[in-house]
């Protein structure tokens, strides 16, 4: 391990981690989506939807923080919280049965008017597969209901003589799932060195904030201006922004590495928001669109999409320098995409 990863490797070494993630991911160049969005820009995405684990994704880099936490403990359940298309479970899941812990999955509905295919496909098939229990809450976005209901659980399994591990939603404890991206970025950075590469940009998805925040201060960390620029995927910028400053600080607490971001670094962007979680317009259709059939690369409706869409259109606006390289992080969400079918594609089982 050399440069940037071991710069971050040093401030990440007292904190337990447990590894899932298969680790690195590539970079690999977009040509062909960077000849059709112009401006001269190259376009370049890291795959991290190939960190492998349970189909990979940001959250198999997150994950491993939580776990690491919750073995040194000496839990044996784990208790979550999310979307009924949630990553993040089901990646949490897959940890737990790959580890002989228990899993309980409270799923909140946050995407109306869904059929089957979306509360029993993609996801929510593979929390079953892996072995969780699931249970619902019936309020979408309400985060701090959604956490005294886990606390609950929790008192539940205690009860029955398991020890849980709690993993919260809201955006007020210890963000261990941002030293994911903590650690990434040395990891991309020496890739990106190694390659020769002018990175000018990364373009990310911002939801829960921990890839945004944890981006952010990895790369400062790390000795790096590039700037970040967070696609808006929960919430409007005006609401996001303030979440990613909450996640940076108290991240930048856990590792005492004191004020290495400006809040004014700070740049979420929602003109490709969708009207909102979950819910599809034209840019995001043509995102993954032109993802698929430019690059081959399948990216999700709730997420991925709309990173891409956020970096195909500040390309076309001029908003990327001339022959610079634009990172662009799939944060994965596979098996989500099947979930959404018929919104995409109506009249797929036509052809």
């Amino acid at each position: 391990m050399s440069g940037a990863a071991s710069v971050l490797e040093r401030w990440l070494a007292p904190i337990p981690r447990e590894p899932f993630a298969h680790l690195p991911t590539p970079i690999e160049p977009m040509s062909r989506l960077s000849e059709a969005v112009g401006g001269g820009a190259r376009l370049h995405a890291k795959r991290d939807d190939y960190a492998g684990f349970a189909t990979g994704g940001n959250k198999a880099r997150q994950i491993e923080f939580y776990f690491g936490e919750a073995l040194a403990e000496g839990c044996d359940t784990v208790v979550i919280t999310g979307a009924v298309q949630s990553n993040f479970v089901r990646c949490t899941a897959a940890a737990a049965a790959r580890l002989g812990m228990r899993c309980h999955i409270q799923l909140e509905d946050r995407v109306a008017g869904k059929g089957d295919e979306y509360h029993g496909g993609g996801n929510v098939l593979l929390d079953k597969l892996f072995g969780a229990t699931l249970s619902t809450f019936p309020v979408g976005e309400d985060e701090g209901a959604a956490d005294t209901r886990l606390e609950e659980i929790a008192d539940e399994l205690r009860s029955e003589g398991r020890k849980p591990y709690v993993i919260h939603l809201s955006p007020g404890y210890k963000p261990l799932s941002a030293l994911g991206y903590v650690r990434a970025m040395g990891e991309t950075l020496d890739q990106a060195d190694a390659a020769g590469m002018n990175i000018s940009n990364i373009v990310l998805c911002s939801g829960s904030a921990a890839t945004h925040a944890g981006t952010l201060v990895g790369l400062r960390l790390a000795g790096s201006n590039i700037p970040v620029i967070g696609s808006c995927v929960r919430r409007t910028a005006d609401l996001q922004a303030p979440r990613v400053a909450q996640v940076i600080g108290l991240l930048q607490d856990l590792l005492g590495c004191g004020d290495v971001v400006d809040t004014a670094e700070i740049d979420c962007r929602d003109n490709w928001f969708a009207g909102g979680y979950g819910k599809l317009d034209d840019s995001t259709r043509e995102a993954l669109e032109m993802a698929g059939r430019l690059e081959g690369i399948p990216v999700d409706p709730t997420y991925t999409a709309k990173s891409m869409a956020a970096m195909i259109g500040l390309g076309r606006a001029g908003a990327f320098e001339a022959d610079t390289d634009v990172l662009w992080i799939h944060t994965g969400g596979l098996p989500g995409l099947f979930a959404y079918w018929r919104d995409i594609y109506p009249d797929v089982v036509k052809f």
